[in-house]
């Protein structure tokens, strides 16, 4: 749903909630998009990270897809509003087919992941029992860092695409992740990374082929890997997510800037502990999540780094703590800067470590436009599996 709420002031926000910036998240869309069409490849956005029907038509390149997701529960939100060219992107449980096979009969094409003989045969007999193909992918593993199919491991991938392809013809490609991009120290690490991905996804299609078996897609991606590759011979489609709103790990990582960051939390200062360096405010880990993703980079940003109202960065100030409704706000350790004077009521912004993992804590984005006072818009998004 798209409430306008042109009359609300951020002051006027009960908080914590959810800003975003239409400006910076269109900037970042269209950075990638560009990027792809050099490479002549297809982007599937992931709809992971804003779960949001608003958010996923600025995405897409059509109203139907193509997207990646994550959950059944995306797949069927949406499936509901009419996006029908979806990639289920994590390991497909045979407990779970049952939800497939719904949504493929409702017209949606939706394709799984598998990466075991075991799932690739609970696929195809849930096909064969349905009387429709459910196309799987065969995961691929890059770097060691989750799942996947080793890439000098041919017997037992040509194993599952025997398994997928024999009888009901349920193979329709590989895919894999590059999750350890997010470890990268460099840029040239990252596109030493995304050659890495590309490489073990494309020599085991070339594999498959070579057994006389069909591979058409060729799937790989992650948000660092997208935005560095030299190249992508032999790719079909790149999948990223996080890039639509960008946050402080990929910052760290080089592939944005700070200024890129298109989410942000809203809140309020609640209290001071001047004698402790502290301003409290009332953002906690409810309101922005658990995750440390910067605390093995190089710059450490605590739990996310604190803004004026309008979005510009105080240096050196830090939400250093939290507790489920509180955050603590203090000077990074050896900092010569000074606390903003910041009386009770003030609104502050704080920049997320992790867009999806801090997104996934609300329930909608208020909507910011640079130059447009007040919130322009509510875009709602959802949660659950």
């Amino acid at each position: 749903m798209n409430l306008e709420s042109a009359t609300r002031t951020l002051d006027s926000l009960e908080t914590p909630c959810l800003l975003l910036d239409e400006a910076r998240m269109t900037r970042n869309i269209e950075r990638l998009n560009a990027l792809m069409a050099r490479h002549g490849v297809t982007l599937r956005p992931h709809l992971k990270t804003p779960k949001s029907m608003e958010v996923a038509r600025r995405l897409m390149a059509t109203p139907q897809g193509p997207a990646a997701v994550s959950t059944l529960q995306e797949a069927e939100q949406f499936a509901a509003a009419g996006v029908t060219d979806l990639l289920y992107a994590v390991g497909v449980s045979p407990a779970k087919l049952d939800r497939v096979v719904a949504l493929r009969q409702r017209g949606v094409d939706l394709t799984v992941v598998v990466d075991s003989v075991e799932a690739a045969r609970a696929v195809a007999a849930r096909s064969r029992a349905a009387g429709l193909c459910i196309p799987a992918l065969i995961e691929i593993d890059c770097d060691g860092h989750r799942a996947g199919v080793q890439p000098k491991d041919t017997d037992r991938l040509l194993a599952i695409a025997r398994a997928l392809h024999d009888d009901v013809g349920c193979l329709r490609g590989v895919m894999t992740h590059a999750g350890e991009s997010y470890g990268c120290r460099t840029v040239e690490a990252i596109a030493d990374m995304a050659e890495q991905e590309r490489w073990a996804a494309v020599s085991c299609a070339q594999a498959i082929r070579s057994a006389g078996l069909p591979c058409p897609v060729v799937s790989v991606g992650s948000t660092p890997t997208a935005h560095f590759a030299r190249h992508l011979d032999g790719v079909t489609e790149v999948r990223a997510g996080v890039y639509v709103f960008f946050d402080l790990v990929m910052a760290g990582l080089g592939v944005c800037h700070v200024d890129d960051i298109a989410a942000t939390v809203l809140t309020t200062v609640i209290g001071h502990q001047p004698e402790k360096g502290w301003i409290l405010v009332d953002a906690g880990w409810m309101a922005l999540s658990r995750d440390r993703g910067t605390a093995k980079q190089p710059v450490d940003q605590l739990y996310g780094l604190v803004c004026d109202v309008d979005g510009q960065v105080y240096p050196d100030v830090l939400l250093a703590e939290t507790n489920q409704e509180q955050g603590i706000i203090k000077l990074r350790a050896g900092s010569t800067a000074v606390l903003p004077d910041l009386p009770i009521g003030a609104k502050l912004r704080i920049l997320p470590n992790h867009a999806c993992a801090t997104c996934a804590q609300h329930d909608a984005y208020e909507v910011v436009r640079p130059g447009e006072p007040g919130v322009v818009a509510r875009w709602e998004r959802f949660r659950g599996w």
